[in-house]
């Protein structure tokens, strides 16, 4: 697999947020406005990413070394949690108005099961060193594009006069909904 084919597949084609259901609370949470979701969506490719390479060196060279496959999510969580918290020592000290504005939402990274999930099919999809960090960084990339574009539309919408049985969740959803579908239309471009 090629890893332009890697990454047009991940970003749109197989979106980790509108294709396979993964990170919905923080895409839900956190995309109330532009720039919080932009911090939240820089905050995930990073730790997605880092999370990706540590756990491929784990499990690679501890988990299956050893013959304990089965403590395999217990592992990733593990470290995917210790990668997160030293994220947040680091935005607390760099960017103190970010980490104000990410909030309760920073440490859901750590359970944000579109990191756990891209670290577990990376193994189960056996790919190397570099298609991982690639798949990964496609994938946070991805997730970006999703949670700002719905930001973007969801600002517009609180602009926008609706009626009160739509305001709020009601009408984020159906956004989201139509956003995914929009993203569909993607399917035929990798292949």
């Amino acid at each position: 697999m090629s890893y332009l084919s890697i990454f047009i597949a991940a970003i749109f084609v197989n979106n980790i947020v509108l294709s396979q259901f993964l990170g919905i609370c923080p895409f839900l949470g956190v995309s109330k406005k532009t720039s919080t979701a932009l911090g939240m969506g820089l905050a995930v490719m990073f730790v997605m990413t880092l999370s990706s390479i540590v756990t491929y060196l784990i499990y690679h060279n501890f988990i299956i070394k050893y013959g304990l496959e089965f403590m395999t999510t217990v592992v990733f969580i593990l470290v995917i949690a210790s990668l997160v918290q030293i994220v947040e020592i680091i935005l607390r000290k760099v960017s103190p108005a970010l980490y104000q504005a990410l909030g309760i939402f920073l440490p859901l990274i750590t359970t944000n099961c579109a990191v756990l999930g891209i670290a577990l099919l990376t193994v189960q999809k056996n790919m190397g060193l570099t298609q991982s960090i690639a798949y990964s960084l496609a994938n946070a990339m991805g997730f970006t594009l999703a949670i700002v574009l719905f930001a973007g539309m969801r600002e517009r919408l609180a602009k926008s006069k609706l009626p009160q049985a739509l305001q709020g969740t009601p009408i984020a959803l159906i956004t989201a909904g139509l956003l995914s579908m929009a993203f569909m239309g993607f399917s035929g471009v990798g292949n």
